[in-house]
């Protein structure tokens, strides 16, 4: 399948960005089966038809709301200081079927900007590329005050490496509920005041093992996680 993105309803349209990648990088050629989604759950199948700079869609069949992944995972976590490790997470973390990312800025946080464009577009790469049809959420760069009041206990759980204070495995995290959320810290750690707080919100502390994980590798095993979950 050679997926593009685009609007569905009311009417099919390739986005424009994927119509110039079609001409001047790919050189498609009428009459190709293509396939659009919008990112919302919707496919529509057909042959690709070129007028001038143009690009159309002759749509043979649309399918809507296509089954996503269940439960929903949401990672909220710190971006790295060499932003190409956070940018890795992004793209494995997508390709895996994660629903929503938040990074977060915390006490210990080194990297306090973003390129939020380029996040969004590497995320809707990542979804075409691994053919997925519902894209995930991408959220800017926010304070983790910010984040703990906009969220509430349930199905929440922060993974942090301080041995002195209590965590729960991952295995006795439910997997049959419809979403999760983890919370991962930067390089060196969520600290044990912010531990406290997220505690006093009734957000429990998980351990992802004995080995001490870099934070992008952190994410990308709660992804995996996920995701064997999703098809064990």
């Amino acid at each position: 399948m050679k997926l593009f993105y685009g609007q569905i309803f009311p009417e099919v349209k390739i986005n424009e960005e994927e119509q110039q990648h079609m001409l001047k990088v790919l050189r498609m050629k009428d009459g190709e089966s293509i396939s659009i989604t919008d990112g919302l759950g919707n496919v529509a199948t057909g042959t690709l038809r070129i007028e001038g700079k143009k690009v159309f869609l002759n749509a043979d069949k649309i399918e809507e709301n296509l089954p996503d992944f269940s439960p929903k995972l949401h990672i909220a976590i710190a971006p790295t200081k060499n932003i190409d490790r956070t940018e890795f997470f992004l793209e494995k973390a997508v390709e895996m079927g994660i629903s929503e990312i938040t990074f977060l800025l915390t006490e210990k946080s080194e990297r306090k900007n973003l390129n939020f464009e380029r996040f969004q577009k590497q995320a809707v790469a990542a979804s075409k590329q691994s053919l997925r049809f519902h894209f995930p959420k991408i959220n800017n760069l926010t304070k983790l005050s910010d984040f703990m009041e906009s969220i509430s206990s349930e199905n929440i759980f922060v993974a942090h490496c301080h041995d002195n204070l209590e965590r729960i495995s991952l295995k006795e995290v439910r997997t049959e509920n419809d979403h999760i959320t983890f919370l991962i810290g930067p390089e060196g750690d969520f600290s044990e005041r912010e531990i406290q707080l997220l505690a006093d919100k009734g957000i429990k502390a998980i351990s992802l093992g004995n080995q001490r994980l870099r934070t992008e590798t952190a994410g990308i095993f709660v992804a995996a996680w996920n995701y064997y979950v999703q098809i064990k």
